[in-house]
């Protein structure tokens, strides 16, 4: 794929690493259209980026998205790839011995971490996959995963939902290779953004670099650039890229 001119959908775009990822595939020749539900940040980022498409949806709405959908082919006339961003991590044991307000993880807490990590992105991605099938686009999913999805303690309703979304990437590479639409998972370590630091004690960090292969938490503009070959190599499909700076070895 070549990027030039194509329309890309970029999920969780007003955030931290949504805007990464946008602003590196506007460099490189694409048409963004920013999907957000913060209203608030999502018009900071239009003023921020004019030329981007900019769009307010709650992405498991699938009412919403389908209005989104419409407006962007409205626009641009074609959807060519989802970048299925917009997430959020969330800490909590599954039990906590030392007891407190919340002994148990809350049923609560679980459905709204699956909510913006996962279903967000089935949503998200039923609808796009339908308008590139009817109109014949040979378009690409992205999902951004993380190195969750292997499970890490601490983190149960994340570490199922990118586990999850693993899954599907598989699952929806096998489904719809015969559209001519490839399914790619890019799967970070811990990102140097500000929600990490805001998720994580500087002790949790400081104690993750001590076990990275490379010592330091990973570049969102990697991620980036990891999107972006995602889309262009027509060969890649089904398989989630690790991305963590050697955090698992």
């Amino acid at each position: 794929m070549n990027l030039d001119g194509k329309v890309v959908i970029v999920t969780g775009a007003a955030g931290c690493l949504g805007r990464v990822i946008g602003e590196a595939l506007a460099a490189q020749g694409c048409n963004v259209v920013a999907w957000d539900r913060d209203r608030d940040a999502l018009a900071t980022l239009a003023e921020q980026q004019p030329g981007w498409t900019c769009t307010a949806c709650d992405l498991v709405d699938p009412g919403q998205v389908a209005q989104a959908v419409a407006q962007a082919v409205e626009r641009h006339g074609r959807i060519d790839a989802l970048v299925n961003n917009a997430g959020l991590i969330h800490n909590g044991l599954l039990f906590n011995v030392m007891g407190g307000a919340q002994r148990r993880h809350s049923l609560e807490d679980w459905q709204r971490v699956l909510d913006a990590n996962l279903t967000s992105a089935f949503v998200a991605t039923s609808h796009v996959v339908e308008q590139m099938a009817l109109s014949r686009t040979r378009g690409v999913i992205v999902n951004i995963s993380s190195i969750a999805a292997q499970g890490n303690a601490g983190q149960s309703a994340y570490s199922a939902a990118k586990a999850g979304l693993n899954a599907l990437t598989v699952t929806w590479a096998r489904e719809l290779g015969a559209l001519g639409i490839r399914v790619v998972a890019v799967a970070p370590g811990f990102v140097d953004t500000p929600s990490t630091h805001a998720a994580l004690s500087e002790a949790v960090i400081g104690d993750l670099k001590k076990r990275t292969a490379l010592r330091r938490l990973v570049e969102a503009s990697n991620i980036a650039e990891a999107v972006a070959f995602s889309l262009k190599n027509d060969d890649l499909t089904g398989m989630v890229l690790p991305l963590d700076g050697g955090l698992r070895l």
